[in-house]
């Protein structure tokens, strides 16, 4: 049987994988450092700190996986992109890594980020678009990238690196975009935004993990970007938030500045995902934005 570790599997994405992992055949081995989803009863759980390397090496060595799965990372909303814990999880990734491998494992996919790339090309394709990240974040998951190439270059194994752009979705922690957006709306209060003319790829969160299962079942190596491939403003998917909502007159474009370096256009080329692993999005974005809303309106109350 195919026995996969997932790390941060109480997270954004990675607790939408593991429904998907067990329909794929996969004998499903989940960290957290905090509770473990009750929910996800045929996942075994193991509450772990994955800054610890001991810890690493001990539970690697309990599970024996054959794939790894790897999310985990800090991303607390408008901290991650410069704090100092992203040197922490490249170390930790390493360690994991080694671990995984002297331990016999066979298949890697990990969690990089769309802000490894130069963003003054904005088209960013895998083979193509220079790497020049601007923040901690961007530069530690492009050195994690590097050196997980090299290494399993070396070593002679199978290992895909899952380029993340912009994404939504249940779950997603206040401070982003869309969960900003949606929960003023639900409360009656303005939604603040910049002036909204940039473009974005944007992808709901149970398709990226979709994808990430489809890159883990496959042989396919090297850097694949995640995200939908589809170019549309910020402006036009708040709007689209408000039009389900009834509050369009709650919509305050302009009403916060942009970021110094926030580019203009931001989109993936999406042909690895779609012709080598094979993939295509399950869900149109206002599918996405319903599903979405109707989330967060059981969470308001506790807010």
């Amino acid at each position: 049987m195919k026995r996969v570790l997932i790390t941060g599997a109480a997270g954004f994405i990675g607790r939408q994988c593991l429904p998907l992992l067990l329909e794929h055949g996969y004998e499903v081995h989940a960290t957290t450092i905090d509770t473990p989803l009750l929910d996800q009863t045929n996942v075994q759980w193991h509450q772990v700190n994955l800054l610890d390397a001991l810890q690493i090496r001990q539970l690697i060595e309990s599970v024996a996986p054959s794939h790894l799965l790897h999310f985990a990372w800090y991303v607390a909303p408008g901290k991650y992109w410069s704090a100092p814990e992203n040197l922490r999880w490249v170390q930790a990734s390493l360690e994991l890594l080694q671990a995984f491998v002297r331990a016999g494992g066979q298949r890697i996919v990990m969690a990089g980020s769309c802000m490894e790339y130069d963003w003054d090309y904005g088209y960013c394709s895998e083979l193509v678009t220079p790497l020049r990240p601007r923040t901690l974040y961007g530069v530690s998951k492009q050195a994690l990238y590097q050196l997980l190439e090299a290494f399993v270059r070396e070593m002679g194994l199978s290992a895909a690196w899952g380029r993340i752009f912009f994404l939504y979705g249940p779950y997603e922690q206040l401070g982003r975009l869309v969960s900003s957006v949606i929960s003023a709306l639900l409360k009656g209060e303005p939604a603040l935004c910049s002036h909204g003319n940039q473009i974005r790829d944007f992808l709901y969160v149970k398709d990226v993990a979709d994808a990430f299962v489809a890159l883990l079942d496959k042989n396919v190596s090297g850097p694949v970007n995640v995200a939908s491939g589809c170019p549309l403003s910020i402006r036009d998917f708040v709007y689209k938030i408000a039009i389900q909502l009834g509050r369009e007159d709650l919509i305050r474009l302009g009403a916060l500045p942009t970021a110094p370096n926030d580019p203009p256009f931001l989109v993936a080329d999406v042909r690895r995902l779609k012709e080598e692993v094979g993939w295509h999005p399950h869900y149109e974005i206002e599918a996405g934005i319903e599903e979405s809303i109707t989330w967060w309106k059981t969470c308001i109350p506790a807010l």
